[in-house]
């Protein structure tokens, strides 16, 4: 197929395109600006790559245009995060592509009513992001279910790999917490450290987009988990963070207006938006409708992060890990 990936060198798109070129297909890499992705592959030279600025071509509506130019079978899009620009693009593709997938998040379920969450079951999303997640979700499997542009939802988790900052043991992306636990020091942790965080590699996100145009059958009118096998407690993931350096896990829980104190009103707000939903994510449907197999588990995944942190000095001041 010829597939148009609508930001490309992002976090997913930087191994979604070799991936797919990999598999056979020929890819136009859209991205906003010129910046390279995140790891250089081969594969990225055999890439069309072209500039699109999503925010632009929505307010003047040539979205759907420039993809069309490109005369593509599937769109995966992986930078669409409002209901009017959903609706926008499957006015615009709706007859022309046999296929298009979109960047969804577990964020659009809320507060879990069972674990692990299965994609179907009730949401009751919270918070902007969420929200507007859940209603492009719906737009897009009701727009399918009559007729309409064939769509597929992916659901990310916490996406993690070399190249940025990964969500930490306490929910937030906040350097110091590295640096404490790389020091082998005290954890201030918010609550009793049992809530959950649903990691995931970018590289298995990308693998759950590749098997949804590889089994469209399966795929379409349907949504799914791109998730570990597995989450991580605050708890867990704690002390999987001290053994990286060779320490024995110290943390103290703390209640949440103690940790805003210390921690701060962003980072306590980031966490709390993270914590708060505590979220584990089923993924037998992918396994039996896709035969998505995830290669990390949300350890491995995070630590990837960490390791390149480290290794790069993005910010922080962390020695390198110790061998496995």
């Amino acid at each position: 197929m010829r597939i148009y990936v609508l930001g490309a060198t992002g976090h997913i798109g930087t191994h979604l395109v070799p991936r797919l070129i990999r598999a056979g297909h020929s890819v136009v890499a859209a991205s906003r600006g010129t910046r390279e992705p995140y790891h250089h592959d081969e594969a990225w030279d055999q890439a069309e790559r072209v500039v699109l600025d999503r925010d632009a071509t929505d307010a003047d509506g040539t979205t759907a245009a420039q993809i069309l130019a490109e005369r593509p079978d599937a769109v995966v899009d992986l930078v669409c995060f409002t209901p009017s620009s959903a609706a926008q693009l499957v006015e615009g593709l709706r007859g022309h592509v046999g296929l298009h997938a979109h960047c969804g998040s577990i964020w659009s379920h809320g507060l879990s009513t069972s674990l692990p969450m299965a994609e179907d079951d009730p949401k009751h999303p919270f918070g902007e992001y969420g929200v507007a997640k859940h209603a492009i979700e719906r737009l897009l499997l009701t727009e399918t279910l009559a007729g309409g542009l064939p769509s597929t939802v992916v659901h990310p988790g916490h996406i993690s790999g070399a190249g940025w900052p990964v969500i930490n043991p306490v929910g937030n992306v906040d350097p110091r917490v590295w640096e404490t636990i790389a020091r082998g020091e005290e954890l201030v942790v918010p609550g009793d450290a049992s809530a959950a965080m649903h990691h995931v590699h970018a590289d298995d996100v990308a693998q759950v987009f590749q098997r949804v145009l590889d089994v469209p059958e399966a795929s379409v009118g349907q949504s799914f988990h791109a998730v570990s096998a597995r989450a991580l407690t605050v708890r867990g993931f704690a002390a999987a963070a001290y053994a990286w350096w060779g320490h024995e896990p110290r943390i103290r829980s703390v209640p949440w207006d103690e940790f805003e104190r210390l921690a701060g009103a962003e980072h306590a707000s980031t966490s709390w938006e993270h914590l708060h939903r505590s979220q584990v994510c089923s993924i037998a449907k992918g396994i039996d409708r896709l035969g998505y197999a995830p290669a990390w588990s949300s350890q491995a995944a995070a630590r990837e992060a960490v390791a390149w942190l480290a290794e790069h000095d993005e910010g922080h001041d962390l020695p390198p890990l110790a061998a496995d």
